[in-house]
C-alpha cells in the first residue's frame, strides 16, 4: 500500500505551495505583523479561484467534496508562508458547523457562500476545550452575553460561530450591535485572535440548542489536524533555511555545517520531524475514513507535532546564532505560529490527557 499523496493531491500541493510562496515575501509578512493591513485580501482572493475554500464543501453547494487529507495539504502549506489567511476558520471549521448541525436553508446559504469566498467566519471554541475563568458566553433564547476568548481569525471575520458550552453553536454577525471585539495581545501578529465581548447579541442557533456535540467534537478534531499541519509547514521551512545557513554560514574557514555539533542539531530535526508527517495524514485520512479513531488520532497528531514544532524552532534559532533572533532573518515569524498553534484548542498536555481518557487510561 503506497501511503501518500495521489497525483491530484500532489498537484494541489503544488499550486497552493506555488502560489503561497510568490506572495508572501518577508518584507510583506513583516508589515503585516505591524499594521495588519496590504496583505491578507490579496492571498485570501488567491486560494478562493484557486479552489482552496471549497476543498471539503459538497459540489452541490459549489465546493469540490474532497475531504480532511487535502484540507491538510494545504494547510501545511499555509504554514510553510505563514499566510495570514482564515483558512482554518473559514474552510475547514465553519463547513464542519454547517454540515453537522445546520438546516438545510443556512447550509444552502453558508456553503454557497463560503465555496465562492463571499464571506469568513472566526470560530471560538475555548467553551468546548477549556474555558476561562473570567470569560464564557451565556445563551437566552436567541440573546448571547458574555466573552469568548481565543476566537480563531476573529477579528476581520464577517461571521463569527461560537461554542455555548460543549453541546450547542451560534452564529453571530461581527457587525451585531452589542457585539465588540479586541485584538487579543498573542504573539503571532500574522493571525487575528479575538476577544469577543457580547451584551445580549442577536445570534442565530445551528441546530437546536444542546444537539451540536457530536459537531463541537469533530470540528475540534479538525482543528487540531490542521494546527499540526500548519506547525509541521512552519517547522519544516526552519529546518531547511537552518540547514542552508550552516551550509553557507563559514568559521574558521570552513562551513559551520561541518561543525560535528551541527551536524547532530540537524540531524535531530529532521529525524524528530519526519514521522509527524505520517502522524498528521494519518490522523487526516481517519478523519475521513475512520471516525472511530478519529478523535484519539487528532490528539496525537497535534501532541507529537507541537512539541517536535517547538524543539525544531528552538535549535533552528540556535544554528543562525546571534542573527536567528534578528528580525532581519524572520526566523520568529515562524516560531510564533507554531507557539500559537501549540495552545489553540489544547496545548500537548491537555491533548495527551484527552488521549489517554480516549482510551480509557485515566478517569
Amino acid at each position: 500500500m503506497n501511503f501518500g499523496l495521489s497525483d491530484e493531491q500532489g498537484l494541489l500541493q503544488d499550486a497552493i505551495r506555488g502560489f503561497l510562496e510568490g506572495q508572501t515575501p518577508l518584507d510583506s509578512i513583516r508589515k503585516f505583523a505591524a499594521d495588519g493591513n496590504g496583505l491578507q485580501a490579496s492571498i485570501w482572493q488567491g486560494l478562493i479561484d484557486l479552489g482552496a475554500t471549497g476543498v471539503i464543501i459538497p459540489e452541490q453547494f459549489g465546493g469540490s467534496d474532497l475531504g480532511m487529507f487535502d484540507a491538510t495539504v494545504i494547510m501545511e502549506a499555509i504554514g510553510r508562508t505563514v499566510a495570514p489567511v482564515p483558512y482554518l476558520s473559514t474552510a475547514v471549521l465553519a463547513p464542519i458547523a454547517l454540515l453537522g448541525s445546520g438546516s438545510d436553508a443556512q447550509q444552502q446559504d453558508g456553503l454557497n457562500k463560503i465555496s465562492a469566498g463571499d464571506v469568513t467566519f472566526g470560530v471560538g471554541l475555548t467553551e468546548a476545550t477549556g474555558v476561562r475563568r473570567d470569560a464564557g458566553l451565556t445563551l437566552t433564547g436567541t440573546k448571547l452575553s458574555g466573552k469568548a476568548l481565543f476566537v480563531m481569525d476573529g477579528l476581520k471575520a464577517d461571521q463569527l460561530i461560537l461554542a455555548v458550552g460543549s453541546d450547542t453553536l451560534v452564529s453571530v454577525s461581527a457587525t451585531a450591535a452589542g457585539l465588540t471585539r479586541n485584538r487579543l495581545n498573542v504573539s503571532d501578529k500574522t493571525r487575528g485572535i479575538a476577544e469577543v465581548l457580547l451584551d445580549h447579541v442577536d445570534c442565530e442557533l445551528i441546530g437546536a440548542a444542546g444537539s451540536a456535540t457530536q459537531t463541537i467534537e469533530k470540528m475540534i478534531d479538525a482543528g487540531r489536524i490542521g494546527l499540526a499541519a500548519e506547525s509541521f509547514g512552519a517547522a519544516e521551512i526552519l529546518f531547511y533555511r537552518a540547514r542552508d545557513y550552516a551550509l553557507e554560514r563559514n568559521q574558521f574557514e570552513r562551513p559551520i555545517g561541518s561543525f560535528q555539533s551541527i551536524k547532530h542539531l540537524c540531524a535531530e530535526m529532521i529525524a524528530d520531524l519526519e514521522p509527524c508527517r505520517s502522524l498528521i495524514w494519518y490522523a487526516a485520512y481517519a478523519y475521513d475514513e475512520l471516525p472511530e479513531e478519529a478523535s484519539l488520532m487528532a490528539c496525537h497528531a497535534k501532541a507529537n507535532t507541537q512539541e517536535v514544532a517547538k524543539m525544531v524552532a528552538r535549535s533552528a534559532t540556535e544554528i543562525h546564532g546571534g542573527m536567528g533572533f534578528t528580525d532581519l532573518m524572520g526566523l520568529h515569524y515562524w516560531l510564533k505560529r507554531i507557539e500559537l498553534n501549540r495552545q489553540l484548542l489544547g496545548g500537548p498536555e491537555a491533548t495527551r490527557e484527552a488521549a489517554a481518557k480516549l482510551q480509557g487510561l485515566v478517569a
